[in-house]
């Protein structure tokens, strides 16, 4: 089990940015992959960026070319960088760890949330 904590959350207006921040108690990029869920009010948690072990990465279709995701093994950290932020991105963002490699094998770890809260 790895704890993961968050930050960086915050208030901006649309079309700004955030960079969030979770760091991990162990490196654990090498086996696992991470990822970033959000949910907002009324949804269903969805994953927004993953990158695998590999430092392959993927996005959901609504923040494709907005969003970057993002570690830095050294400091067992993995980032999501906000840009051009729309007020549909409102939600808790949630860190999460693979289960597995991957994280179609499930969610191993969450991260506390942090609230991204985009103003228009």
């Amino acid at each position: 089990q790895v704890q993961l904590v968050e930050s960086g959350g915050g208030l901006v207006q649309a079309g700004g940015s955030l960079r969030l921040s979770c760091t991990a108690s162990r490196n654990i990029f090498s086996t696992n992959a991470m990822g970033w869920y959000r949910q907002a009010p009324g949804k269903q948690r969805e994953l927004v960026a993953g990158i695998n072990s590999d430092g392959y990465t993927d996005y959901v279709d609504s923040v494709k070319g907005r969003f970057t995701i993002s570690r830095d093994a050294a400091k067992n950290t993995v980032y999501l960088q906000m840009n051009s932020l729309k007020p549909e991105d409102t939600a808790v963002y949630y860190c999460a760890a693979s289960r597995g490699r991957y994280l179609t094998t499930g969610v191993g770890s969450w991260g506390q949330g942090t609230q991204v809260t985009v103003s228009s």
